[in-house]
């Protein structure tokens, strides 16, 4: 690891401090400036309320918003004074959503993800108010690892348990990393393969959907101290050998990766209010450390900081 790694902060926006005639235009104004220019049409102007918590990391923007009933559209107008030169992920939490594009209906509802170009003009309802999770991952991000301009046509994803582990592990990483409690860093690359294999299957290359399959293996599992490379290689239905080439042509090595995503762990862990409280000791086990010397060593060589420092500032 080069350099103590900093971690983002995430950035509150609601209606409700806003003085009633205005809040639909500082909406609009916010989220063409934080994620993406949309018009807002709540049925009566004056009782909109939203929240939108917002995290932009190096490429990768995340993002939770809960609102009352409202539509919203990103006309063709919209996509040319504001271009996004991304594609977009919705990922409904509740409440159901309609997503309208190119003449076709969607409707979403809860544990249900839809990728889109967010530069193809659209139109998205929500009769009942929502909670979701949103996405936006860099349209280069996105080519360069699929070789398309656009995702062709939106995409819906089950992300339930059992059904599609991709969008499973997007849910997460993504949901982690915007709570209000305990945010977890997210592992950006691992965002931006996940969308890519979520919205052009046939499009990547083996090497990424093997990688995206062994970071979505990990997720869910960094915490156990017992997880070996062979066991996440059987799981992933590749070699030991190709596991270790895959994350090395990204750049890091399968334990640096493991460790970074523990280390995350910790730091959520020491920051967040209900476990605060416990031991350095506690937070390495719980996050799959069987040393505290080590823990301590890599904590600091990867965050330039104490875990005990990180704690009182925080506290």
């Amino acid at each position: 690891m080069i350099g103590p790694v900093r971690i983002p902060r995430a950035h509150h926006f609601a209606t409700a401090q806003i003085e009633p005639d205005r809040q639909v235009e500082l909406w609009e104004r916010h989220n063409a400036e934080s994620l993406i220019a949309l018009a807002c049409r709540p049925p009566v102007a004056r009782s909109f309320a939203a929240v939108e918590v917002n995290l932009q990391l190096e490429r990768v923007h995340l993002a939770r918003v809960r609102g009352t009933r409202h539509v919203v559209e990103r006309s063709a107008e919209l996509v040319e004074a504001k271009p996004t030169e991304a594609i977009a992920v919705y990922m409904t939490i509740t409440g159901e959503a309609v997503f309208e594009q190119d003449g076709h209906r969607r409707v979403l509802r809860p544990g249900q993800l839809l990728v889109c170009d967010g530069d193809r003009p659209f139109l998205r309802g929500f009769s009942r108010g929502l909670e979701e999770l949103a996405v936006k991952v860099p349209r280069a991000e996105f080519s360069a690892l699929t070789g398309l301009a656009t995702v062709p046509a939106p995409v819906v994803v089950d992300v339930g348990a059992g059904r599609n582990p991709h969008g499973r592990a997007l849910a997460r990483l993504a949901g982690r990393a915007v709570r209000r409690d305990r945010p977890m860093p997210a592992d950006e690359q691992a965002v931006v393969e996940l969308v890519s294999v979520l919205a052009a299957p046939d499009h990547v290359g083996l090497p990424v959907a093997h990688r995206a399959a062994a970071r979505t293996f990990i997720e869910e599992r960094f915490t156990d101290p017992t997880l070996r490379a062979a066991d996440i290689a059987s799981g992933t239905g590749i070699s030991e050998r190709h596991l270790s080439r895959l994350f090395a042509a990204a750049g890091t090595s399968l334990p640096g990766h493991i460790l970074s995503r523990r280390l995350d762990a910790a730091y959520s862990m020491l920051t967040s209010e209900p476990t605060r409280g416990l031991r350095t000791s506690d937070v390495a086990a719980r996050c799959g450390f069987t040393s505290v010397a080590y823990f301590s060593r890599t904590f600091r060589e990867r965050f330039g900081i104490t875990a005990g420092e990180v704690r009182a500032g925080s506290a």
